[in-house]
């Protein structure tokens, strides 16, 4: 497992940390073609906001609140396996195998993490709040360490909440070492916590989304006729890291590819006329950004830009439609309701969208809760989502513009400014 460099977090960014940027990828000029295609310039100052890494006190305080859920909820206590909801709670950074690494929240009191015994020196020094660290060795059966700690603390009686992606092995451990026992669902604990950002986690976010902008305004000068999606992909990738991120991810798709959400399997090249969509953004102290931008190579068509218009205006749409109080999927409404008027579906139907307007935003890339049809939770402050309500024609291209925004009590805000315009597509 790498551990997170946070030296970098507390630069300023300017128009110097785009020169840098380039300079690392090794490609700082565009190679001209026969036709001088080019991608459109974007702005050279882009500040990147501070951040400091989540502290101790807000880690205490997500404990407390969590043990006011669990008794609100009638929970004894939660186990949480390796992943963000580890990471969020205690500060432990772990990755899953087949050696059970977790964490036990007791309703009151000090939590306890269980892990192999040779992996305990690693947890001990990751452990961000107050808590035991017991261990198993490699011929012992972990979910007895589990419900022997259970049953000294008198909580093997009550509910047992796990959170929601811990693994059927787990479940099924603690089952067979406590006949008997009521497990029940973590999610309405920990979606209870993760779903409302502190200041702290939405600076966090913020510092995220302004590095993925400096990284795509970056991009212009270097993209060249001939170069396949992966080609892009690598220059996003190595000028968001040049930036101070710790992880970089995301996709781009070329031409017919851009017809699919996800993108096609097929490579595409990029030639005078393309239109290219990327899906992309990075992690702070395990923050996620994600933004896309779609661009043409050279001039757009008349339906290139029709379409890209059109899905501008639907995330325009979906922000309007964001206030508190409101159900979540009522802002996927507004947006079909609104492409619906200019012909496109209805529904999830082709020509059109067919996926969900956004999604929640976090630690995880996704999480809860989503802006889809049906989706009756409560807009609040604190709710982070993407907005991505892109078009789509099979056979054809797409087009999506996506940035996130985090709920305040006057409304949503987004973290990163959206193009206004196909000549200006990275705003």
């Amino acid at each position: 497992m790498t551990m997170i460099d946070t030296s970098r977090r507390n630069f300023f960014v300017t128009a110097a940390g785009v020169g840098a940027a380039v300079a690392l990828t090794g490609c700082g000029t565009r190679k001209e073609n026969e036709s001088g295609a080019h991608v459109p310039a974007a702005p050279a100052n882009t500040p990147i906001a501070k951040a400091e890494p989540i502290t101790k006190a807000e880690r205490n305080a997500r404990l407390g609140r969590a043990q006011a859920l669990m008794r609100a909820n009638g929970v004894s206590a939660m186990l949480v396996e390796g992943g963000s909801t580890l990471d969020y709670f205690t500060g432990v950074k772990w990755g899953r195998s087949e050696r059970l690494t977790a964490a036990l929240l007791p309703v009151e009191g000090e939590l306890v993490m269980v892990t192999p015994g040779f992996e305990q020196p690693r947890v001990v020094e990751m452990l961000a709040v107050p808590g035991e660290v017991r261990v198993w060795q490699e011929d012992e059966d972990p979910s007895r360490l589990v419900a022997g700690w259970l049953q000294e603390r008198k909580l093997a009686s009550g509910k047992i909440a796990v959170e929601d992606t811990v693994r059927y092995f787990a479940i099924d451990g603690l089952q067979k070492a406590l006949p008997g026992v009521r497990i029940v669902s973590g999610a309405p604990i920990v979606n209870g916590c993760r779903m409302i950002k502190t200041p702290a986690e939405i600076a966090l976010m913020q510092r995220a989304a302004d590095i993925t902008v400096a990284a795509y305004r970056s991009l212009p000068p270097k993209i060249e006729a001939g170069m396949s999606g992966a080609d892009v992909m690598q220059l996003m990738r190595a000028a968001i890291m040049s930036f101070g991120a710790d992880t970089a991810s995301g996709s781009t798709t070329v031409d017919r590819a851009t017809a699919a959400p996800h993108g096609l399997k097929e490579p595409q090249l990029i030639h005078a006329g393309s239109i290219i969509l990327m899906d992309c953004g990075c992690t702070v102290d395990g923050y996620y950004a994600d933004i896309s931008r779609t661009f043409i190579f050279g001039e757009p068509s008349r339906e290139q830009r029709k379409r890209w218009d059109d899905a501008a205006h639907g995330q325009q749409v979906a922000l309007e439609a964001a206030k508190i109080g409101a159900p979540a999927g009522s802002v996927d409404d507004a947006v079909r309701a609104y492409y619906e008027k200019l012909g496109y579906g209805p529904g999830y139907k082709l020509p059109g969208l067919p996926h969900r307007t956004g999604h929640g935003i976090g630690m995880d890339m996704h999480e809860p809760v989503n802006l889809v049809r049906g989706e009756k939770t409560p807009l609040a402050a604190g709710m982070c989502f993407s907005n991505e309500p892109g078009l789509y024609a099979t056979g054809g291209f797409g087009a999506r513009v996506e940035d996130c925004f985090y709920m305040t009590p006057e409304g949503a805000r987004f973290f990163s400014t959206p193009p206004t315009s196909l000549d200006h597509p990275f705003g």
